[in-house]
């Protein structure tokens, strides 16, 4: 993605809250989302975030604000006003760039849209927000080299990194249906469990609950079944970014994952933020892609030139945490830990074109999870099994508690920004979600 004029720093919005530094939402990034207001009998509807404010494309797709701004831009506003953001995300890169385009003019200051754009917004506080597409499939894959081998120490010592992690992007496919948007309260599993020196499995919620820190990829158009996407092309079919917790059951999967992976231990809840930064508005966040000289240099289907110039995206972490103790005695979230986007060891691209090698047919709105995202540090972990070494080491917390894993009533918070010098900082808002306890064993 090329950058334009809607990455101009000097650009401001006549919505103030866009101009106040640290914003996660300046006019140059305008993410999409889906939501509905409080007793609103309307459908969700497409809403772009702009401050602390957002855009119901809707309505000012209903008043003409669009009118004018050419045929791309209003097929993109058009393909708006559906309740998720799928027939949008069908109609490839040149529209979305082009309604991008349309809203960053409407909404600069002194823009002579302002009045009309003005009745069309709305407030995020307080509203309601869903997925922001059908994901129809979903994948997630292990892309940091970093938390590969940190779990490989602590489930084989003796055999930490697999050797085809260097080779191919490892995946699995994960379960769509209990994907959730933040705000998701997340139920303890009960499975199959096969505690430490015991002889055989006992049906029990699990005892190490945990999170990943990850980065979810919405897909664009899909390919047809059958023809694989070439790398240099891999990024036509990529609509944007999110932040991605992929709830894990460390016990649950300690005893499932062998032959065929995770299973019980993922399917029980994965939550997405509720704003998908798109691809465009990162251009200015890209850095080369390297691989270390004393790896294996990826094989040429996953290789080129563009790639090793601007295939890694500069996308800041941070993990939060606020027990329910921390809650009640007014103690803010905690934070974990941080880590990078570009460091992880595979890029957007080659997961994609990886993905289709065969032929897989990947689809408008299907999701694509990065893997837990860990840096070559300590605090860089990306989950609790990595930062308490599989348990043995807690973590104190602000209120005295301590931690190895999670705990009923604990919140979990992502977040993440793209910082670059010379460039209007963006964010990707947060995702957060709290576990509950069990469901009583029947």
């Amino acid at each position: 993605m090329p950058l334009n004029e809607t990455h101009n720093p000097q650009l401001r919005s006549w919505v103030e809250s866009a101009n106040v530094p640290g914003s996660d939402f300046p006019i140059q990034n305008l993410p999409f989302g889906v939501f509905r207001m409080p007793g609103n009998p309307h459908l969700f509807r497409v809403g772009v975030a702009i401050g602390d404010q957002m855009v119901d494309i809707t309505a000012a797709e209903a008043g003409g604000v669009f009118n004018g701004a050419g045929a791309l831009a209003q097929a993109g506003a058009q393909a708006c006003c559906r309740p998720n953001l799928n027939p949008f995300m069908a109609l490839g890169a040149q529209a979305w760039s082009a309604l991008r385009m349309a809203l960053s003019q409407a909404l600069r200051e002194e823009s002579p849209q302002q009045a009309t754009l003005q009745a069309s917004l709305l407030p995020q506080a307080g509203a309601e927000f869903a997925v922001p597409a059908h994901i129809g499939d979903y994948t997630d894959f292990y892309t940091s080299v970093h938390h590969a081998s940190n779990i490989g120490k602590l489930l084989r010592p003796d055999n930490p990194l697999l050797p085809n992690y260097k080779w191919i992007p490892i995946g699995y496919h994960g379960r769509s249906s209990s994907i959730g948007v933040s705000g998701q309260a997340v139920r303890r599993p009960v499975s199959q469990i096969m505690r430490p020196g015991a002889i055989e499995p006992v049906m029990a919620p699990s005892a190490r609950m945990d999170y990943e820190l990850e980065v979810g990829i919405f897909m664009g158009p899909g390919n047809t079944l059958g023809d694989p996407v070439p790398l240099t092309q891999a990024e036509q079919h990529v609509f944007g970014l999110c932040l991605f917790n992929d709830w894990s059951a460390r016990d649950v999967q300690g005893w499932e994952y062998q032959p065929l992976g995770p299973f019980l231990s993922k399917n029980f809840a994965s939550t997405v933020s509720p704003w998908v930064v798109t691809l465009e508005a990162l251009a200015p966040f890209r850095e080369p892609w390297t691989r270390a000289a004393g790896d294996p240099q990826p094989l040429p289907y996953l290789d080129s030139a563009e790639l090793r110039e601007n295939g890694a995206i500069n996308i800041e972490l941070e993990v939060y945490i606020q027990s329910d103790t921390m809650r009640k005695e007014g103690l803010p979230e905690h934070r974990l830990s941080h880590s990078n986007f570009r460091d992880a060891y595979w890029s957007v691209s080659q997961m994609v074109t990886h993905h289709a090698a065969n032929g897989c047919n990947l689809q408008a709105g299907d999701l694509l999870g990065s893997g837990t995202q860990s840096g070559p540090t300590e605090e860089e972990a990306g989950s609790l099994m990595e930062l308490s070494k599989g348990g043995k080491q807690p973590l104190t917390l602000p209120s005295g508690e301590t931690r190895t894993f999670l705990a009923d009533g604990d919140t979990v918070i992502f977040r993440g920004a793209c910082c670059a010098p010379g460039f209007v900082r963006i964010g990707f808002g947060e995702v957060r979600g709290t576990l509950l306890p069990a469901h009583p064993m029947r």
